[in-house]
This record gives structure tokens, C-alpha cells and sequence, in this order.
């Protein structure tokens, strides 16, 4: 059982970190529109939390693996509790400062969250856990705890106030690094990695994934299906509700029933997903996940019509993320998994600020039923036209990964 108890440990701090983070997204948003009352410097506060979080998903790698991945998730965790408590006292530092501590609380962040995740493969193996129904399990209790973790920051700002808000994520890292840091002890590698210039073992993770195309593909149409849900959510649904609806309730309707149809397909993909062809799973989680939601949304104004397809496209996109995961555990040899993984994270988020600027740019120029049918064309050729011209992600590694990982 200690096997399963060090998994079970890690999934659970992991998402215990990540509830931690979902309440601040809500609360520092809020801290800013309470103490400047900009909504130009709210956009600001959340532009210097995503840069900083996708560029140390990437380029902060190869020090984790020279530092040791356990021992970087332990660290990272300690300096994201402080960084957070001191940004509980930016009414007092001042708007400069609150953006540099919320940069560094980014930059943290996006580390952390990656070694983290390289620590699953060696503890689900020694579990004997199958990956595909880890990574399954886990994009499941992910999205359920971003729900919660965003209505409870809502009820934590009315109940206790934003700042104490902001010190439970503190606590949430702290905690998060309690746990791994005395429950979790992964076994030395056989033989250790060989050091590497700060330069050099940067560049072999890029080059590895240059040489996988199936990752490679893999990653470039989730970062296309990313762009388009971004654009769905910070403009296309938010413009259709106001046009067919004009209550704002119908949006939150929308997202929680997407969310739920997600919920529900990672319950039943966690159960079957061992048995069902990846290729061909992956491909129709993409094509059902994106176009038909911008289609329904362009060609009725029936709001039960709209909810049916958005369910069934979250039912459909459960599949999508826990396949790239085992694909990305299986198939990167265990010395470049910290790299691989943390460019490979970088690549799938590209899409999102793309997507913010797309949506506003596509309704500006044609009109939002236009630009819900063209979107709607190519987020079919993007997400599903580079998988039918690839090989389908397989069953199998592609590379013989190595027995354990570093600590």
C-alpha cells in the first residue's frame, strides 16, 4: 500500500495547490479592482501571472533536473506560500510591486506544476497504476477543483475578505509542500544524469520533441483547440448570451454545463479509456469537442440546443488531455521528461492569449454569426486535419523510458 499511498499523496497535494490557485484567480483579480478600481490594471495583474508561468514551464527545467525534481517541488511550493502571503500585503506595497510578486508567483507556479507532474509515471508505476488511467483520473478531479475552487473564492471574499482569501492559497502551497516533502520519496536513479550545461540539456528537450512528430503533432493541434476555446469563452458564448439571452446567468449556465459534460467523460474514459483505440479516440475528442459548440452557437438561438451540444462536446473533450499525458509519460525516456514536459506544457498554452485576441479580432471584422461558421471550418482543419496527416499517437513508447526518475 505505500506505493499507492506516495500516488495518492502527490495527486493530492497537487490538487490541493491547484485549489489554492483557483481562489487566488478569482481573489487578486478583485484585490486590484478594490484597491485601484482599473480594469486595465486587472488585465495587467493577469498578464504578469501567464507569461512568467509558460516561460518556467520551459526554461526553468533543466535547473529542476540538475536540482533534483522532489526536491524543486518542495522548494517552489515554499517560495510560492511566501510569495503569495506578501501579495495578501500589496495594498500597503503598492501596484508595482503587487505585479512583480504576482510574476514571481507565476514563474513558481509553472515549475511547480511540472515537476510535480513528472513525479506520476515513476509513482503509478510502482503502484501499478496504468497511466492512461491516471492521467484520466486526474484531468477529472483537476476540472472538478477548478468549479470549486473558483465558486469557493467567490464565497471566501464575501465571507472572510480578499486578503485572508490570498493567505489560504498561501497556506494551500505550504501544505502542498509539507506533504511531498515528508510523504513522498522516490528511489535515486540507477545510474545518475550526466551534467549537462544549462544550454545544452535546454536544447536537448527541444530537440527530442522535434524528433517525436506524433508528440510534436499532438501538442500543436491542443494548443490550436486551446486558441478556440479561449476565444469561445472571453468572447463568442459571452456575445451570443447578450444577443439571444441577455442575461449574463446564461453564460455561467454554459461553462457549468461544459463543465459537467467534462466531469462525466472523465468518469467514463478513467473506466474504459485502457480499451479504446488512442488514435482514433484522440482525433473524435477533438473534432467533437470544438466546431460543433461554435456551430450551435451560430445556427440557433434554441438555448436547450446549445446546452445538448456543449454537454456532449465536454463529454467529448475528457479524452483529449488524458491521452496527450500518457503519450508524453510513455514516450519521452525518463532524463528528459522534466524538459520535455515543461516545453511540451508551454506549447499547449500558446494557444490561449492567441485565442482572446482572435475572438474579438473575428467578431470586429465579420460579425459574430460569420465568425462562429468560419471559426467553426477552421478549428475542424486545425484540431483534426494534422492528426489525419500524421501518424496517430501509439499505443506503445516510442522510446524505452528509463526505470526511475531523478529525486
Amino acid at each position: 500500500m505505500i506505493p499507492r499511498r506516495e500516488l495518492y499523496t502527490l495527486v493530492g497535494a497537487d490538487l490541493l495547490s491547484n485549489l489554492g490557485t483557483r481562489i487566488s484567480v478569482v481573489a487578486i483579480p478583485w484585490l486590484v479592482l478594490e484597491t485601484t478600481g482599473s480594469p486595465t490594471r486587472m488585465g495587467l495583474v493577469a498578464a504578469a501571472e501567464t507569461l512568467p508561468y509558460m516561460l518556467s514551464s520551459a526554461l526553468a527545467t533543466p535547473w529542476a533536473d540538475r536540482f533534483g525534481v522532489r526536491r524543486t517541488s518542495v522548494a517552489v511550493d515554499v517560495a510560492s506560500a511566501a510569495a503569495m502571503a506578501v501579495v495578501a500585503l500589496a495594498p500597503w506595497l503598492g501596484f508595482g510591486t503587487l505585479l512583480v510578486l504576482v510574476a514571481v508567483a507565476g514563474g513558481l507556479r509553472g515549475i511547480g506544476d511540472r515537476v510535480k507532474h513528472v513525479l506520476f509515471k515513476p509513482a503509478a508505476d510502482r503502484a501499478g497504476v496504468p497511466l492512461i488511467r491516471l492521467t484520466s483520473a486526474y484531468d477529472g478531479l483537476a476540472r472538478g477543483m477548478t468549479l470549486f475552487g473558483a465558486v469557493l473564492g467567490g464565497l471566501l471574499i464575501d465571507w472572510v475578505g480578499v486578503t485572508r482569501a490570498i493567505w489560504l492559497d498561501a497556506a494551500t502551497f505550504a501544505a502542498c509542500a509539507l506533504l511531498i516533502g515528508v510523504l513522498v520519496r522516490p528511489p535515486a536513479p540507477a545510474q545518475p544524469a550526466p551534467r549537462e550545461s544549462y544550454l545544452r540539456a535546454l536544447r536537448g528537450g527541444f530537440a527530442y520533441l522535434r524528433t517525436d512528430r506524433t508528440l510534436l503533432t499532438m501538442l500543436i493541434v491542443v494548443s490550436a483547440s486551446n486558441m478556440f476555446a479561449n476565444a469561445s469563452v472571453a468572447v463568442w458564448i459571452p456575445l451570443w448570451v447578450d444577443r439571444v439571452l441577455g442575461d449574463p446567468a446564461g453564460f455561467g449556465l454554459l461553462l457549468g454545463v461544459f463543465s459537467a459534460g467534462a466531469l462525466l467523460g472523465n468518469l467514463l474514459f478513467t473506466v474504459a479509456g485502457t480499451r479504446l483505440p488512442r488514435g482514433a479516440t484522440f482525433a473524435l475528442g477533438l473534432a467533437l469537442s470544438g466546431a460543433p459548440r461554435l456551430l450551435a452557437l451560430a445556427l440557433s438561438d434554441d438555448l436547450v440546443v446549445v446546452l445538448v451540444v456543449t454537454f456532449v462536446s465536454g463529454i467529448a473533450i475528457a479524452a483529449v488531455n488524458p491521452l496527450l499525458g500518457a503519450a508524453l509519460y510513455e514516450r519521452v525516456p525518463a532524463p528528459l521528461q522534466t524538459r520535455v514536459l515543461g516545453i511540451s506544457g508551454s506549447v499547449a498554452f500558446l494557444g490561449l492569449p492567441v485565442g482572446a485576441l482572435l475572438g474579438g479580432w473575428s467578431v470586429a471584422v465579420l460579425g459574430l454569426t460569420p465568425a462562429l461558421l468560419v471559426m467553426a471550418a477552421a478549428c475542424l482543419v486545425l484540431t483534426v486535419a494534422p492528426l489525419l496527416l500524421s501518424r496517430p499517437p501509439a499505443d506503445r513508447p516510442a522510446a524505452e523510458p528509463v526505470a526511475s526518475t531523478p529525486a
